[in-house]
C-alpha cells in the first residue's frame, strides 16, 4: 500500500468568513478559548453539525484538537495538530477522515482563526478553512466516477455554507470566554 500524501498544489475548498467578537483585543485569547472549549460549547457553535470535540496529544507530544462535524453530507473527523497556538492566531492542520455517502476517504484541512482589533472595543474574527486532497482522496474520486472538479465544487459549497453558520457562533463563544475571564 502506498503512502497517503497531501496534494498541497490542489485546493478542494477555501472559505474565509468574518465575525465580530464583542470584547477588547487584550481580553481575547484564542488559545485559551480553544484549549478550554467544552464539547457542549463546540456543539452550540453549529447545532446539528458539530458533533464532538476534545483535546489530545499526538504520539510525538504535539497538542491536537479532535473535531467531529457534518460538512454537507460528509461526517468529518479532524485530527487537528496545533501548528500556531497563540493568543490572537490559531492554525491547526489535520489529516481528516471523511465518511461520505460513497464511503471513507481523507483530505487535509487547515483551520485558521485570527482576531484583529477594530479600535472600538471589539475585534474582527477571521475563520478560514482550506482543504487539500490526498492521493487516497483522488483514488476515491476516481473509483466513484467523480472528477476532481466535481468534488471541489461540492466541497466548496458545503464548506462555505458550514463556515457561514459556525463563524458568528464562534465569535459569540469567544466573546463569552473573554468576558468571563475579565470577571475572574
Amino acid at each position: 500500500m502506498s503512502e497517503n500524501k497531501v496534494l498541497a498544489d490542489l485546493v478542494l475548498s477555501d472559505s474565509t468568513v468574518h465575525g465580530t467578537v464583542s470584547a477588547p483585543i487584550d481580553q481575547v485569547d484564542l488559545a485559551d478559548w480553544l484549549g478550554n472549549l467544552s464539547d457542549e460549547e463546540y456543539q452550540r457553535c453549529a447545532p446539528g453539525e458539530h458533533k464532538a470535540c476534545a483535546q489530545g496529544i499526538t504520539d510525538d507530544g504535539r497538542r491536537e484538537t479532535l473535531n467531529v462535524e457534518m460538512i454537507g453530507t460528509t461526517l468529518t473527523i479532524q485530527h487537528a495538530v496545533h501548528d500556531i497556538f497563540e493568543k490572537h492566531h490559531l492554525r491547526l492542520v489535520s489529516l481528516s477522515d471523511a465518511l461520505t455517502p460513497n464511503g471513507w476517504t481523507t483530505s487535509q484541512g487547515i483551520w485558521e482563526l485570527r482576531v484583529t482589533d477594530n479600535g472600538d472595543g471589539t475585534c474582527r474574527l477571521s475563520n478560514s478553512i482550506l482543504a487539500h486532497p490526498t492521493t487516497e482522496g483522488m483514488d476515491f474520486y476516481e473509483a466513484n466516477g467523480i472528477t476532481f472538479e466535481q468534488a471541489a465544487a461540492a466541497r466548496q459549497e458545503a464548506s462555505d455554507a458550514h463556515n457561514h453558520r459556525e463563524t458568528p457562533n464562534y465569535a459569540d463563544s469567544i466573546t463569552r470566554r473573554a468576558l468571563a475571564a475579565r470577571g475572574k
